[in-house]
């Protein structure tokens, strides 16, 4: 099992900064991709950024394109979620999340590990 802890998050106003990170425990010996993904209030969960194990290939939605940076440190076991340009609309709890079998990198089912969530609220 893989236990995920994500930090970061916090107040920010518009066209600002966060860097979210997630460090990762248990059996993490194996190749695995991670993701992070977003839920508003009222909203459903949405993905927003993935990266295979070797950082060679990255996923984002259209919305956070030019602005948002995914990237990982296996020897560290975390990764990182870099915001820039914040907009109000990407207030929401941003969680990661974690597994050696997913397929499809962007649909919140393929993992099976998630962390507990970290806040991010911007204002205007």
């Amino acid at each position: 099992q893989v236990q995920l802890v994500e930090s970061g998050g916090g107040l920010v106003q518009a066209g600002g900064s966060l860097r979210l990170s997630c460090a990762a425990s248990g059996r993490t010996f194996r190749t695995y991709a991670m993701g992070w993904f977003r839920q508003a209030p009222g909203k459903e969960r949405e993905f927003v950024a993935a990266i295979t194990w070797s950082g060679g290939s990255t996923y984002y939605v259209d919305s956070v394109k030019g602005r948002f940076t995914i990237s990982r440190d296996n020897a560290k076991k975390t990764g990182y979620l870099q915001m820039n340009n914040l907009k109000p609309e990407d207030t929401a709890v941003y969680y990661c999340a974690a597994d050696s079998s997913v397929v499809v990198v962007t649909t919140p089912y393929e993992y099976h590990y998630w962390g507990q969530g970290t806040q991010v609220t911007v204002s205007s």
